[in-house]
């Protein structure tokens, strides 16, 4: 239990970093970070030792106690986010594509976009940036597994890789792998997986 992952986030609560529950509590304890519950709200090592315990919450034991394993921390005085390459990730391509479906046009907040394989996969198209664009669900479900040509749907612009630099890490681990106490973090920024 003690070498399971924890969630670091920054002071603005972007994901930075994935440490060890070992290394959780030693910054806990320290007063560098803050464990954060379900609700967002932030405990200091002892009043994290008094949050109760539910029935299926981990816990690690103490010398007179257990307490409850956090699985998201909050560095306090950390507020930098290591620069990296453009990530391919569902927040950077309705960022690139300006929450705009490539096919009508449509300007939709991120809940009604998807995104759409130009080339559909079976057709030998790849998850890569000039293979995907933002799609409204209607045009998506018009457009289905074919080719914009033989649906008869024009794009917008030519899909391309950003030249803009995101702020976001780069965490390498897939969505349905995370504990559930990170998506909440993660759904936008997490970087798709690609086929090679």
């Amino acid at each position: 239990m003690l070498q399971s992952n924890v969630l670091v986030l920054n002071k603005s609560f972007l994901p930075v970093h994935v440490t060890s529950v070992r290394r959780a509590f030693c910054l806990l304890y320290a007063g560098l970070a803050k464990a954060v519950n379900s609700q967002y709200e932030t405990f200091d090592f002892d009043s994290w030792r008094q949050v109760s315990i539910e029935r299926n919450d981990e816990t690690v034991g103490l010398v007179d106690r257990v307490i409850k394993v956090p699985r998201v921390i909050l560095l306090i005085a950390y507020d930098r986010v290591p620069k990296r390459r453009i990530r391919f990730s569902r927040y950077n391509i309705f960022a690139r594509d300006r929450n705009t479906c490539q096919y009508c046009g449509k300007k939709c907040p991120t809940e009604d976009l998807t995104f759409d394989h130009v080339i559909p996969v079976v057709n030998g198209g790849g998850k890569t940036w000039d293979n995907i664009v933002s799609c409204c669900f209607e045009c998506n479900h018009k457009k289905g597994g074919r080719t914009p040509e033989e649906a008869g749907m024009r794009l917008i612009r030519q899909p391309k890789e950003p030249e803009w630099v995101p702020t976001m890490l780069h965490i390498t681990i897939g969505f349905r792998a995370a504990p559930q106490a990170w998506r909440d973090y993660f759904y936008w920024n997490i970087e798709l997986e690609s086929e090679t």
